[in-house]
């Protein structure tokens, strides 16, 4: 089934010159699709239209089939950086969308203790940001977006500003969490080799103004073997991404 669709959408600031013109995506449930391309192609514009941060000029957003075309509080956002508050431990942290719902902090820290498990972050809770590590963090931070909406999760570039081989292990770590919490995700990345690592299908945006280009959908059941990075199969992948968004 369909869990997120984008049909037609077109946004201009100020109504001047188009930053996204006719975009159109779907995101079925329990997939990853990444959005590629090159910068100031629009990607984080069109993540913000999705989350209801900006309105259209045209076209719909629709959630589970319903339209939530500029409203705000309906799908969880993840910036780049993982934004915890460093005077709050990882605890009210991660139940700060809660409490932000009207959810008293009590029963807020409540219904968050049982993820923390499920996410690998057990024993944190009670810690503050600077005592993780940026893995930790992202982990914390991924939780605390996952509690703002359960349903659909749009990352923008999490993984960006950790080392290869952290970064390696929150790949793996990120699907699995996928897998097991049922979540659908969408995805911008810069990284051509993280797109093919981590997706299920991949978008292709051009720029000026940012339209989809191209679908490529990878065929390499998930979880990916330990070596797809070195076979042939992923250098195709690669040579028509890079192609493309030249």
């Amino acid at each position: 089934m369909t869990a997120l669709e984008v049909k037609g959408v077109t946004f201009s600031y100020d109504n001047s010159v188009n930053v996204l013109e006719n975009i159109n995506l779907t995101l079925r449930e329990g997939e990853l699709v990444s959005l590629l391309g090159v910068s100031g192609g629009g990607k984080t514009t069109l993540f913000n239209v999705i989350a209801g941060l900006n309105r259209p000029q045209s076209g719909k957003v629709l959630l589970n089939g319903q339209d939530v075309t500029g409203q705000t509080g309906k799908i969880s956002y993840m910036l780049q950086k993982d934004m915890l508050l460093p005077f709050r431990t990882i605890e009210d942290n991660v139940a700060l969308p809660l409490i932000i719902k009207g959810v008293k902090k009590k029963e807020a820290r409540k219904t968050v203790e049982k993820y923390f498990e499920r996410f690998g972050i057990e024993g944190t809770q009670k810690k503050y940001p600077a005592e993780l590590s940026g893995g930790m963090r992202q982990r914390a931070a991924l939780l605390r977006t996952y509690m703002f909406s359960g349903e659909v999760a749009l990352l923008d570039e999490p993984f960006s500003a950790l080392d290869t081989l952290t970064k390696s292990d929150m790949h793996r770590w990120y699907l699995d969490v996928m897998e097991n919490i049922k979540l659908s995700t969408l995805f911008i990345t810069h990284d051509v080799d993280e797109a093919i690592l981590l997706s299920d299908r991949i978008y292709l945006l051009g720029n000026k103004p940012g339209t989809v280009i191209d679908e490529i959908v990878i065929s390499e059941p998930k979880p990916r073997r330990a070596d797809f990075n070195l076979t042939e199969e992923f250098l195709q992948y690669k040579r028509q991404i890079i192609a493309k968004i030249q």
